[in-house]
């Protein structure tokens, strides 16, 4: 629908960025913090990024937080290093670890700033990896205690909250994100894993409402529209076992509690069922969150399955670009649709049909807590020109407006990322901030903070309540 003119932005919309602790902060054994298995992904994958030293967030945050004040975020989405807290994943806590989290909160705070935090963000404490990871049981005990530590010390000061970021990528790219603990490749492994980390998940939240009733919780998966390659019936079945399996079985069991049907199906199918002990469906069905976070960079496209090897990308190890999977759905590029220098398809009407499905399906509250363009930026004369981010960011945010337009009530939009970051797979040459970090792949340099042009841009349009984009 096209509107004469579009609703505007809530009054009490955030206007926020995000990071993640394995990606932003560095300090990766300092003050006690134990290893995560990102920490050591050596063991799991030939993929590696320096996350030692990162953006060292760690040590610079008081400027950095007084950076996204000059920004004029209203919330920063961050992620707490579980093993900075619990070295071993459970046990004592680590007093240097948990102090960090109050000083940047209330670095935050008192910048006017709302922490939305995030408890989990792929970086599972090796300690616990080792004992098997999300393989065994044990660990949602663990998550559960660290939860209640998170509440504890920082409920008095945090009101948001976000459970787990991207639990369906863990699944599905467990390979290429290192983050879910060891499978061996077997799928079956991965969803018995995705079945304890939903039990941990749900007793979060109702922990979470038991211990501070005024705070509001939810999940963070990544979602996207998935469109059918063409008319056919074929393709639209396709279309939506695919949507079943990659997004709907995550939503469901966060949001209603339950397994979605089709993706039962299909781990039927599979013979991937997990083992539900007595309680688990009602341990799910309890745990309700407030709200829905989602991460959303671009849409897929598929057809129906041939076979054969084309229903297979070769680039789909990608968890941003469509693989296929014989005999589920085949992967199709979406020849209307640009791509980014790193192949991903840009699709920002994608984000209002993808926020409208969800509030259809759901009627929760929704907040984008990822999106963003990762781009080679260069430092050219003390600036750096990232018009194409702008441009990205822009096309988004008019896409949010127009879905409020139709009715979805979204709270806040916490683009990827505040600040340069280390990309999971393509180290610091890969940016998305709005700050740039001065610093090469092997060369530290000062980690000198330089502001964006998109840095500039974006304070325009959280001041304006997102009436100037241009």
């Amino acid at each position: 629908m096209q509107y004469s003119q579009v609703s505007p932005f809530p009054s009490d919309f955030l206007w926020g960025a995000s990071t993640s602790a394995y990606q932003v902060e560095g300090g990766w054994d300092a003050d006690g913090k134990g290893p995560s298995v990102m920490d050591v992904r050596e063991r799991h994958s030939d993929d590696i990024a320096d996350f030692t030293v990162a953006a060292d967030h760690y040590h610079h945050y008081r400027e950095d937080v007084a950076l996204f004040a000059e920004l004029g975020l209203t919330a920063y989405r961050f992620s707490v290093s579980w093993s900075r807290v619990l070295p071993d994943g459970d046990g004592e806590p680590n007093p240097a670890g948990v102090a960090f989290y109050h000083n940047l909160i209330d670095e935050l705070v008192a910048h006017g700033i709302e922490p939305i935090l995030t408890m989990y963000h792929f970086d599972l404490p090796d300690a616990l990896d080792q004992r098997g990871g999300w393989n065994n049981r044990d660990t949602i005990d663990a998550f559960v205690a660290y939860a209640r530590l998170l509440f504890e010390e920082y409920g008095s000061k945090v009101s948001t909250w976000l459970t787990i970021n991207e639990q369906n990528m863990m699944i599905l790219h467990s390979q290429a994100l290192g983050s879910a603990g060891r499978n061996g490749g077997d799928m079956g492994v991965m969803y018995q894993q995705n079945h304890h980390m939903a039990v941990a998940q749900a007793k979060a939240m109702t922990l979470c409402h038991e211990i501070l009733p005024e705070a509001k919780i939810g999940p963070a998966p990544n979602i996207v529209s998935v469109y059918p390659a063409s008319p056919d019936p074929a393709d639209i079945v396709a279309a939506d076992d695919w949507d079943a399996v990659r997004n709907l079985l995550y939503l469901d069991l966060a949001v209603r509690g339950s397994y979605h049907p089709t993706a039962w199906a299909y781990l039927t199918e599979r013979g991937w069922t997990p083992d539900i002990l007595d309680g688990d469906l009602d341990t799910l069905a309890a745990g309700r969150p407030d709200f829905i976070a989602f991460n959303y960079y671009s849409t897929q496209t598929v057809g129906a399955p041939r076979g054969d090897g084309a229903d297979l990308s070769q680039r789909g190890e990608d968890q941003q670009i469509v693989r296929g999977e014989v005999g589920l759905y085949r992967a199709v590029k979406n020849e209307l649709l640009d791509t980014n220098a790193f192949g991903w398809e840009i699709d920002p009407v994608g984000m209002r049909t993808t926020l409208r499905r969800i509030w259809d399906r759901y009627r929760l509250p929704l907040i984008i807590t990822e999106n963003g363009l990762g781009a080679v930026d260069e430092l050219v004369d003390g600036r750096i020109h990232d018009d194409y981010r702008i441009d990205y960011l822009r096309r988004h945010i008019e896409q949010i407006q127009w879905a409020i337009s139709d009715g979805v009530e979204v709270f806040g939009y916490c683009p990827w990322t505040a600040i340069d970051i280390v990309s999971t797979h393509q180290g610091f040459k890969k940016r998305y901030g709005f700050i740039y970090v001065d610093r090469g792949e092997d060369d530290l340099r000062e980690l000198a903070r330089v502001k964006k042009d998109s840095f500039f841009w974006y304070q325009i349009v959280i001041s304006s309540q997102g009436s100037k984009l241009s």
